[in-house]
């Protein structure tokens, strides 16, 4: 793993607590340049709300979270200026066009209008939807407004990027060519966050593999190294073996069994 200076993200301990759930229960990890974070784990293990708490969406936590030595609770929103993030599902302004959100967007981030304008409409080129650069995001299918997400969270060429399932929609060729985007700013020294249910993507594209169950993290290291940790082959069955659970194909089964029961 690629672990040279200061680390770009440091958590300490992170605690987080909904009423009487306790979501995070110590999450501690160090996070260096140009690393791709694989950050899996089963839904409700805690993944979102880890990115979540990095972002400042949420708050009210236990611990500390250190973003480019800048320790997070300080109020300070310097930070933020240097990320960019595609959640997994994203409220975009449909009645505004690629352009005038993308401009926008950039002039949060400083970019001069101008600049901003001719940065996305070459991004935009470049995914192949600059026909519908003018449209409006309601005009849309899924895959458009999932370009249109990954374009607005790099515009302002961001050091640490939080992408969470971000090629949900986007066609074979718009895959391969986010990898290799991904690859191409991982090289730069950027550090990306990355958290999927697709695990042989996860498995491909990762240099580190933080794999997180019921808030602690049950795993770290590169794909052979959790492999060496588990008797399994794949991720997904690393993954499987590592959360405790094994119970898919009997569950399946089951499934079969009752849809194909005859109605009396």
């Amino acid at each position: 793993m690629n672990q040279t200076g200061e680390a770009v993200i440091k958590i300490s301990d992170l605690k987080m607590r909904f009423g009487d759930n306790e979501v995070l229960k110590g999450i501690d990890l160090d996070i260096y340049k140009g690393q791709i974070i694989g950050y899996i784990g089963p839904n409700g293990a805690g993944k979102s709300t880890t990115v979540k708490l990095m972002l400042g969406i949420l708050q009210g936590f236990e611990g500390e979270i250190r973003i480019f030595g800048e320790d997070i609770k300080n109020g300070s929103v310097e930070y933020k200026r240097r990320i960019g993030y595609v959640p997994e599902s994203a409220e975009v302004y449909d009645s505004l066009t690629a352009k005038e959100y993308l401009t926008f967007v950039g002039e949060l981030y400083g970019i001069d209008n101008a600049v901003a304008d001719a940065k996305a409409a070459k991004l935009m080129s470049l995914f192949g939807i600059e026909d519908v650069y003018h449209s409006r995001i309601s005009t849309y299918s899924k895959g458009m407004r999932q370009k249109l997400l990954i374009i607005s969270s790099l515009l302002h060429d961001p050091d640490i990027l939080f992408f969470d399932e971000p090629m949900s929609g986007l066609d074979a060729n718009s895959v391969m060519i986010f990898k290799e985007i991904m690859s191409s700013l991982a090289a730069q020294g950027k550090t990306i966050f990355y958290s999927s249910h697709i695990m042989d993507v996860v498995e491909k594209i990762s240099s580190r593999i933080i794999l997180i169950s019921e808030g602690r993290i049950v795993a770290d290291g590169t794909f052979d190294q959790l492999k060496e940790m588990s008797t399994e082959g794949s991720l997904e069955e690393i993954f499987n073996q590592l959360t405790g659970f094994n119970r898919h194909k009997e569950i399946a089964d089951e499934f079969i069994s009752v849809i194909s029961e005859v109605q009396p």
